[in-house]
């Protein structure tokens, strides 16, 4: 095998990589093949070779990043259904990974994307395995925490977590806000179970 086949994965990780610090920054319109290779350190012909088109290049990035979060946070939720965690730990554990998370380049970039799939019908496909792959993770972690019908409420939570970290983006909300409100969805969802009421905020936001 020759060092350009071995490399190749590497070279086409740095392109899409360079791809989501450029639309974090600057949003998709920033996205131009000379910026991609400068970004990626890698050469012109390196970004068309790998990518023949720029739709192909934002389908693959915003599923790359859909899918590592998705593995990222599989294994949370298996650490979860393993220890036996309950709504609340699951919560607090919710919070924890958002408030830990930054709001940096690579992670406004989906959210470009996704607007971006609003304008352009050819990465709505992109788009829809992005919010499956979220709602079967979320069907996985409420099933886990004995939700009934857990796969009907997923895409209700994954909404609910999206638009507070949009929200959060904006805003600079606390990741309390996520916790709460992922107790009030789990709670009223399970029988027999009283909605508790939301922690008083400060934030007007």
């Amino acid at each position: 095998m020759s060092h350009a086949v071995r490399s190749a994965p590497v070279t086409r990780q740095r392109i899409i990589a360079a791809v989501l610090h450029i639309i974090g920054q600057g949003g998709v319109a920033a996205v131009t093949n000379r910026r991609i290779a400068k970004e990626a350190g890698v050469s012109l012909g390196s970004v068309t070779y790998h990518f023949a088109s720029q739709h192909e290049l934002l389908r693959e990035s915003l599923l790359h990043f859909v899918r590592e979060e998705t593995r990222r946070f599989t294994e949370l939720a298996d650490a979860c259904q393993q220890e036996g965690i309950d709504i609340e730990g699951a919560a607090a554990l919710a919070g924890q990974v958002a408030g830990g998370m930054a709001f940096d380049s690579e992670h406004i970039a989906p959210f470009e994307l996704y607007v971006e799939a609003g304008r352009d019908g050819r990465l709505r496909e992109a788009a829809a395995e992005a919010f499956a792959a979220y709602d079967r993770l979320a069907a996985q972690i409420l099933g886990g925490l004995g939700v009934p019908d857990a796969e009907r409420l997923a895409a209700t939570t994954v909404a609910l977590v999206m638009g507070l970290q949009l929200r959060r983006l904006a805003t600079g909300s606390p990741a309390e806000d996520l916790v709460d409100a992922l107790l009030l969805l789990a709670r009223g969802a399970l029988p027999g179970a009283t909605p508790p009421h939301p922690r008083a905020s400060n934030s007007l936001s």
